[in-house]
């Protein structure tokens, strides 16, 4: 009986140790995987198809389709207590939205990301990205990779790189529109100003910032089949080069503004003068018609009077018509033919 009891009191100790171990719950903001020894718990096959994956991400290759088919493994949804054997093993994972600056590394400290542009200029990135990591994919998040954020993080960081040494602004560099042209010496083609222009990459990077985070957010889906971790937005906020370089920019942007404004000062000067001279021509021109109307209309009227009446009918109009010019000369000339 003392055995027995021994047992008893023995079994009772380990029931005592071990069973409020075997319980637990999961938090609405997570979602948990169980193991056994080590070994994650599959869904179960599908009658002619092999274990239920996650959905093909269309921009994946097939190589990296056949790298990344993961299992899909047994989700354990929000709620409890549930209970697990000894040697089973709970991961839960934070389902939630997370942001993380672009310059975090558990490697070592930093504070900016370094980046070199088209122009060979070495530029500091920062801003954040916001993520969270894939219900249906928890397999290579859990199991896949030792850091999957890391890798995430390194993954955005070198497509980032690669963006930003080939970024040519799409809209163009120029200070004169698209339709103008530049003139060239005769047997040359002419270029447009944009083809002729050269712009700067770090301006065109800061103008064009919401294209880049469209772009980066347009690469970075894949990590959801790489690495289990959806990329919910990127926010590149700063991109600044380095201090003399910026002194140096902030010049060249005060010229070429300068020189946009003179050019602009420029046009409205010659469409104003180009404006008053049609207003001029015009009104020349009226003017010339005016004075030559009546002229028109009285050799009209002397030649019908000349063809109805003949020439004798015609001296006579003439000399009617000078009639009232005597009245207002003060002297009169007349010669022998005129007197006759």
């Amino acid at each position: 009986m003392s055995l027995l009891w021994f047992f008893l009191g023995l079994a009772a100790y380990a029931a005592f140790r071990t069973l409020p171990g075997c319980l637990y719950t999961v938090s609405p903001d997570q979602r948990a995987v169980k193991t056994r020894f080590g070994a994650a718990e599959i869904m179960p096959m599908i009658a002619e198809s092999p274990d239920i994956a996650p959905p093909i991400d269309p921009s994946l290759s097939e190589e990296e389709r056949q790298r990344y088919a993961y299992p899909q493994v047994r989700v354990i949804g929000p709620g409890g207590p549930y209970f697990k054997l000894p040697w089973e093993t709970v991961h839960r994972v934070s389902v939630a939205t997370h942001a993380v600056d672009l310059s975090w590394d558990p490697s070592k400290r930093q504070d900016t990301i370094e980046a070199v542009t088209k122009d060979n200029l070495t530029t500091g990135v920062n801003g954040q990205i916001r993520y969270r990591v894939s219900e249906s994919n928890l397999y290579p998040f859990l199991f896949g990779v030792k850091s999957p954020l890391e890798h995430v993080m390194g993954y955005f960081v070198s497509v980032l790189r690669e963006r930003i040494a080939n970024f040519t602004d799409p809209k163009g560099a120029s200070l004169l529109s698209n339709e103008e042209v530049v003139d060239t010496p005769a047997g040359e083609p002419r270029g447009s100003a944009v083809e002729l222009s050269e712009g700067v990459s770090i301006n065109d990077l800061r103008k064009n910032l919401p294209l880049l985070n469209q772009y980066m957010e347009e690469q970075c889906r894949s990590t959801t089949a790489r690495y289990g971790i959806e990329l919910d937005a990127a926010l590149i906020t700063e991109i600044d080069p380095p201090p003399e370089v910026d002194r140096a920019l902030s010049a060249i942007n005060s010229t070429r503004n300068q020189v946009a404004a003179d050019i602009s000062t420029a046009r409205a000067d010659a469409e104003q003068q180009i404006t008053m001279s049609a207003r001029a021509v015009e009104i020349a021109t009226n003017n010339a018609q005016a004075e030559v109307a009546p002229l028109q209309e009285l050799a009209g009227t002397l030649a019908v009077i000349k063809k109805e009446g003949g020439s004798a009918c015609l001296k006579a109009y003439l000399r009617n018509a000078r009639v009232p010019l005597y009245g207002l000369a003060s002297r009169i000339v007349l010669n022998n033919s005129q007197s006759k």
